[in-house]
């Protein structure tokens, strides 16, 4: 067992609360990815500037991390570009068509006891869970 991995999987899961829990105070707004990506393409108003932040914030990450440690994320991607395209598109319709991605309604919608989003995490783990079976048991993709 890795406990310094278990470590560091427990503090992400606890900032990832706390951001979303002080966006929320903070701000009066749900810390949806999709949305706040999606408030980007839209005309600029009050929320932009804090929209761009937040997306600043994530994509500093990797090279925050390089400062703290001495190294870049470890990331395993065994996936072709045009599978990694599909994929995103496919991601990218299933976020518009369930209003919203896993962090607004995982993280956010699940703590405000939203049942639309206990329908939306349901149906995400359901998907991923077939999805992992059929590509390793039935497509023969690995362990």
């Amino acid at each position: 067992m890795n406990w310094a991995h278990d470590i560091q999987a427990a503090c992400g899961g606890m900032l990832i609360g706390l951001s979303a829990a002080l966006f929320l105070l903070l701000d009066g707004r749900v810390a949806g990815i999709s949305g706040i990506l999606g408030g980007l393409l839209r005309r600029w108003n009050r929320a932009t500037a804090g929209n761009v932040a937040f997306i600043a914030g994530l994509l500093l990450a990797g090279p925050f991390y390089r400062v703290f440690t001495g190294r870049w994320p470890a990331v395993h991607i065994a996936a072709s570009l045009p599978v990694l395209v599909l994929a995103g598109l496919l991601v990218g319709f299933g976020t518009r068509l369930g209003s919203g991605c896993t962090s607004g309604h995982g993280v956010c919608g699940l703590a405000r006891l939203s049942s639309r989003s206990a329908v939306a995490v349901a149906t995400f783990m359901i998907t991923a869970f077939i999805t992992v079976f059929v590509t390793r048991h039935l497509i023969g993709g690995g362990s």
